[in-house]
């Protein structure tokens, strides 16, 4: 086989048929995305995030703009078409929509969201020339990343470098988040192309990616002498009739008989989003019996629905007993929490008529709470999975803490795609994060985002564990998510058309 033959898509491979390399690229754009859900949790096979990458940038500049962005499209239909299919449980069995309008809004979502990747592999093709496109390839797929977590209030789901956490470029997280981490994955692909095509040159940066890791510290910031013991509830209640008379009166009674029996040594009990299914004007006389039966110090945290005089409701974080403070969440759930363009959508079909899907975002600049001494850094349910925002929060807290109701996902793998972002979380800011969630995955993270400890999924459990506040911070959690845009910036711009168009037209003068 010729060199331009090497791969089945080389940039420079004239010998093969247009048309069949058309159609390789198109098929290996379905496989990558499969690859990268493969990348996740439950699978966790992180060596396929630079595979999935270069058989992404493998032959793209053999395609026209066109066919480029369909390339990029078909990748992310199957990336969230295999990857984000628990949003048909939530859509049907809980947002109470039959299955033939259920699976044309999870088509529709995933359709969506694939546009995303087409936008981005449009522009890369449109904007790039393949003198550089190792750089430009990689820059160009975090800069999409970034496009997504933040267009159309975001959906930062299955960026590249999450399946990473466990991967040996996981200590690139605490430098600069995961979308360092989905560079180095994306740079690691196109390098790897470049060495099947026997372009030796590439080993040395693929070296330096994967062997500098190895000398990073292990460990960025420092605990406090003092544990701090915490419990985590799981009640494991229906959804279904979570916000009836019943479910209000049998969650009252499960998280308080689940706290009666903790401990007397439990600093901080913590419990799930919206735990208790009611306004917290309902909910204080419970919360504050239960806390009349814990230890004086001990602290009470939990989810609850907070309404105000001016009718607004805010999906919140309360504490009795030893706290201070509260929070409200800042970023909410499209269509879960609130609804786009309310006045044409609310009443069309009964999933945009979901309970309590009419929320306020709180503020921005939120005071952190303070429970059992420590300085709580909050995110509720869909916020953990928002690097930015969680690095924000970490500089002012000990410790993470998340709330979340995942009894959306149903037995899907959402929840644990959702756990292992949160440990992504916990190794890029160098905090330990204690998470408790309605019927799983509740548990408790140690600084380097592995798993202290767990709770079974699907069962009534209570967690219990040891935790440190955590000081100092991480060159992630003091600088944030802008030196790997910078760095992606960056690496496009030598691989632009135009600055090569530049030193053509001075050649030819």
């Amino acid at each position: 086989m010729s060199r331009s033959a090497a791969f089945f898509t080389s940039s420079d491979s004239r010998g093969l048929n247009p048309g069949l390399s058309q159609v390789l690229n198109y098929v290996a754009a379905l496989i990558a995305g499969g690859f990268t859900t493969l990348t996740a949790s439950p699978f966790e096979l992180w060596w396929l995030a630079p595979v999935a990458a270069g058989l992404m940038h493998a032959g793209v500049h053999s395609l026209t703009p066109g066919q480029a962005a369909f390339k990029g499209w078909l990748y992310g239909v199957a990336l969230f078409g295999s990857g984000a299919s628990w949003v048909y449980v939530s859509i049907h069995d809980y947002g109470y929509t039959g299955v033939p309008l259920a699976v044309f809004l999870t088509l529709l979502f995933v359709g969506c969201l694939a546009l995303f990747f087409a936008a981005t592999f449009w522009l890369y093709r449109r904007l790039t020339r393949p003198r550089w496109a190792v750089l430009s390839f990689a820059g160009a797929w975090v800069l999409g990343e970034v496009l997504r977590t933040y267009l159309f209030t975001g959906f930062p789901w299955l960026l590249l470098g999450t399946g990473l956490v466990d991967s040996p470029l996981a200590p690139w997280a605490p430098v600069g988040g995961v979308y360092l981490l989905s560079l180095m994955a994306a740079l690691s692909g196109a390098l790897g192309v470049e060495l099947l095509r026997a372009r030796w040159w590439a080993l040395a940066p693929l070296a330096i990616i994967w062997l500098v890791p190895f000398a990073l510290p292990s460990q960025w910031t420092t605990p406090g002498p003092e544990p701090v013991r915490v419990a985590l509830l799981q009640g494991n209640l229906p959804q279904l009739i979570k916000w009836t008379p019943e479910g209000q009166r049998v969650a009252a009674n499960t998280y308080s008989d689940l706290t009666r029996d903790l401990d007397d040594d439990i600093d901080l009990v913590l419990w799930p989003e919206t735990a208790l299914p009611m306004m917290e004007t309902q909910a204080r006389p419970v919360l504050e019996r239960v806390q009349a039966n814990l230890a004086p110090e001990t602290a009470l945290v939990t989810g609850i629905v907070q309404r105000t005089a001016e009718d607004r409701y805010y999906n919140s974080m309360i504490g009795v007993g030893n706290t201070q403070g509260s929070y409200q969440k800042e970023h909410l759930v499209p269509f879960g929490e609130y609804l786009p363009l309310e006045s044409v959508l609310r009443g069309a079909i009964d999933f945009f008529n979901l309970p309590m899907s009419s929320f306020t975002a709180g503020d921005a600049d939120q005071a952190p709470m303070q429970a059992a001494g420590l300085k709580l850094g909050n995110a509720i349910c869909y916020e953990i999975i928002y690097p930015q925002l969680v690095a924000n929060r970490a500089r002012d807290s000990d410790i993470l803490v998340t709330v979340s109701n995942d009894t959306w996902f149903g037995a899907s793998i959402g929840p644990l795609q959702h756990l292992q972002m949160a440990r992504l979380r916990a190794l890029e800011n160098g905090r330990y994060v204690i998470r408790a969630t309605s019927n799983g995955i509740t548990a408790i993270i140690d600084p380097q985002g592995k798993l202290l400890s767990r709770a079974p999924q699907f069962e009534t459990a209570v967690l219990v564990g040891d935790v440190h506040a955590m000081h100092g911070m991480t060159p992630f959690t003091r600088l944030g998510s802008w030196p790997a845009w910078l760095l992606a910036t960056l690496m496009m711009i030598p691989g632009l058309a135009f600055f090569e168009s530049k030193k053509l037209a001075k050649r030819k003068s």
